[in-house]
């Protein structure tokens, strides 16, 4: 950490996002948060706002614990990259390759089921064009998804079978809809490597890249520095799990790749560090730089641009493997840059890279479910605080 202007950063710019953040705070937006902006490899502003729970009166610590729900994704995404560039797995192969009862996939149509043009591929699974969803889609698709409930299964196995009994939505290839699609990447990441997905990550991703408070789940000596998840109300802010009652404060087996994990900012930063510095941090090597190319590039064909959520349709914005993509500005957040890429996670977590900037920003907070507040009202000047 160096003060901003040996970051190549506006100290007046960051002072507005300073006040933003405690406005945010004052006016009951949010318990609290944490903005963190690395510029050319270092960082230059790493703020705490409000608290990390207010019924207990704790004030926001850096080194906090939040859920990060879809920042999951990301990890996941290249963890199972380890496997491609070990020749270990091919972006092509098909799930059934790892998960044979995938192969009896069929296709929920308005006139009943039928098989896929094409078989699910690991590639699909990465990119969300698997057909896969979070139980949305035709009839017949979401009454299987709701009797079976997948994603209430006691491990990643169990899941699998599951899902391979509910029809998909669309032919893998043909569109892109947000999905239980990495959790089943888990699940390949376990058959292939012989290990429970939670050991994997941590011996691939979270050791070697020294995140130790990235886990699916909080250990008790830890408990201290879980934050509060919360939701707005109109009555204020209102706790939606609290720490000493939440579930990752228990023993987990269903280890969730697509929105499970915990973690800091500090973990998150490192884990982006590596992917900006074409897959190496600190002399260790994670992912070659041509994965990382296909991760931090739009990989989506064009039948399935651009990325969309119901009526919410993000111009400009396509997906690589693990990584959502700017290819253009437009109306949708056009405060961004071409080449932008990042995501965010289920309770107003969020992070982006610019690499023509180079530039890195997380901002995490506990807000259910997802507030656009902190990323549109922050991007525009975190931007205009990078000096040219």
């Amino acid at each position: 950490m160096v003060a901003p202007a040996d970051a190549g950063l506006s100290e007046g710019k960051l002072a507005e996002v300073d006040q933003f953040m405690e406005h945010q705070v004052t006016d009951h937006k949010v318990a609290g948060g944490i903005v963190v902006v690395s510029h050319d490899g270092k960082i230059g502003f790493f703020r705490t706002y409000g608290q990390m729970d207010r019924e207990a009166k704790k004030r926001m610590l850096p080194d906090t614990i939040f859920r990060l729900y879809s920042m999951s994704k990301s990890i996941t995404t290249a963890a199972a990259l380890t496997l491609y560039d070990a020749g270990r797995i091919g972006l092509d192969d098909p799930v059934s390759k790892y998960i044979p009862s995938f192969a009896d996939l069929k296709v929920a149509t308005t006139n009943g089921l039928r098989a896929p043009t094409r078989p699910m591929t690991i590639r699909d699974l990465m990119l969300h064009t698997a057909g896969l969803t979070y139980g949305a889609g035709p009839d017949a698709l979401k009454e299987a998804y709701s009797r079976l409930k997948p994603m209430d299964s006691a491990n990643l196995e169990e899941m699998a079978a599951q899902l391979s009994k509910v029809p998909l939505a669309y032919d893998p290839g043909t569109d892109w809809i947000y999905s239980v699609s990495i959790d089943v990447l888990g699940r390949v990441i376990e058959v292939v490597s012989g290990e429970g997905f939670d050991v994997f990550l941590k011996k691939i991703i979270f050791d070697p890249l020294d995140m130790p408070d990235t886990a699916f789940n909080v250990p008790p000596e830890k408990l201290s520095r879980f934050a509060a998840n919360y939701s707005r109300s109109p009555d204020g802010l209102k706790v939606v799990d609290a720490p000493v009652d939440s579930k990752y404060g228990k023993r987990i087996t269903f280890f969730s790749g697509g929105g499970g994990l915990v973690g800091t900012a500090r973990d998150y930063l490192r884990f982006l560090t590596m992917i900006v510095d074409d897959g190496e941090l600190d002399g260790h090597r994670i992912l070659k730089p041509a994965t990382v190319k296909l991760m931090t590039s739009n990989q989506l064909p064009a039948k399935a641009f651009p990325i969309y959520f119901g009526k919410e349709i993000r111009y400009g914005t396509g997906f690589g493997l693990g990584f959502s993509v700017r290819t253009e500005i437009t109306k949708w957040d056009p405060s961004g840059r071409v080449g932008e890429y990042g995501w965010g996670g289920a309770a107003s977590t969020h992070y982006w890279v610019s690499p023509s900037d180079k530039l890195i920003v997380v901002t995490l907070e506990q807000i259910m479910p997802y507030e656009w507040d902190t990323e549109f009202g922050m991007k525009m000047l975190i931007y205009d605080a990078v000096q040219k």
